[in-house]
């Protein structure tokens, strides 16, 4: 088992494969995109699959694949496929924009993957073209229905939610999950980057949120299990689905974090909202072997902080990093 200096189990491991996105969100970047990482920047499948082996043998039992838009990566597939042969890895789930779902879901099936988180933050098409700047709502959808027919499950649904944005389809979104098998869950809007157009009057607390769900009915918890992340979760009496809140700002959720990030270009982030990073790229290219490999992993939870250098002010400090050089 793997512990931070807090006695908190680490046993989740968000994956970056790339920094490149088909949408354009406007909480995460510019219209015009961010600089990219070069193709040598980035890590090799092989290095990728070397770091998964040994987080697993460290303690990671769970592997979520972020990017960006982790299905644009050539050769994506094949790799899910000998990531899951890891020995010891219990669960392998992929986080995605849902744009290129459609031609690659028998793929990732055959590939083990069972489990599938996609971002969507609005069930309106013009409201969607307009927070990703782009017209592909139909395909997401369309994404989503061929998830559900094939038999992924979960399928959970993100929504980041924003004030005056998207937060008038809450109750809509609440109302799905007990019509269909969704997994909904909504995100506070989090101050990620520099260029991620944070206005305070967007943000959006997980408690507000559960009040306006619960005008629909009483929302009744949902025991989960040891790999879960940190959602809250939720269900109305009778619903096919249920609700997960996420309140990384409004009610920090650091005495129960179990996970960690490696970003694309191989660092190490031990806390999504610092900026401290371990570039374990650099020893893998200078040919380090696996048990320094190990001392590094190991040196870099040790700085992992109790929580944010911030309070519960929904105006924190940014992090520098743009959500999509992280790994959502």
């Amino acid at each position: 088992m793997l512990f931070d200096s807090y006695h908190r189990r680490l046993n989740y491991l968000r994956l970056s494969l790339t920094d490149r996105c088909n949408l354009r969100c406007m909480y995460c970047m510019p219209e015009g995109g961010i600089p990219k990482f070069s193709h040598d920047e980035i890590l090799s499948y092989e290095e990728l699959l070397r770091l998964a082996r040994l987080s697993v043998k460290l303690g990671i039992e769970k592997i979520r694949l972020t990017g960006g838009e982790p299905l644009v990566r050539k050769g994506v597939i094949p790799f899910m496929a000998r990531l899951k042969q890891i020995p010891g890895l219990k669960d392998i789930s992929l986080t995605t924009n849902g744009v290129l779902l459609t031609e690659r879901i028998e793929a990732l099936w055959e590939a083990g993957i069972r489990r599938i988180n996609i971002s969507l933050d609005t069930l309106i098409r013009e409201k969607f073209e307009r927070i990703t700047r782009v017209d592909h709502f139909n395909r997401v959808w369309e994404g989503i229905e061929r998830a559900k027919k094939i038999g992924f499950e979960p399928i959970k649904i993100n929504v980041v939610a924003m004030r005056g944005i998207n937060d008038d389809e809450i109750l809509s979104f609440g109302r799905l999950s007990r019509e269909e098998p969704f997994h909904i869950r909504f995100i506070e809007y989090m101050p990620i980057g520099l260029e991620n157009n944070w206005k305070e009057e967007r943000f959006l607390s997980a408690d507000e949120i559960q009040r306006r769900l619960e005008s629909l009915g009483p929302l009744h918890p949902v025991n989960g299990s040891g790999l879960d992340g940190p959602a809250r979760r939720m269900a109305y009496a009778g619903a096919k689905g249920e609700i997960g809140l996420i309140s990384p700002i409004s009610d920090h959720f650091c005495p129960a974090c179990n996970r960690l990030r490696l970003t694309a270009e191989g660092r190490l982030r031990v806390c999504i909202f610092s900026d401290k990073e371990t570039d374990l790229r650099l020893l893998l290219r200078q040919g380090a072997s696996d048990s320094e490999l190990e001392e590094a992993i190991q040196a870099a939870i040790a700085q992992k902080p109790r929580q944010p250098a911030f309070s519960s002010n929904p105006s924190p400090r940014k992090c520098q990093r743009p959500m999509v050089k992280i790994g959502g």
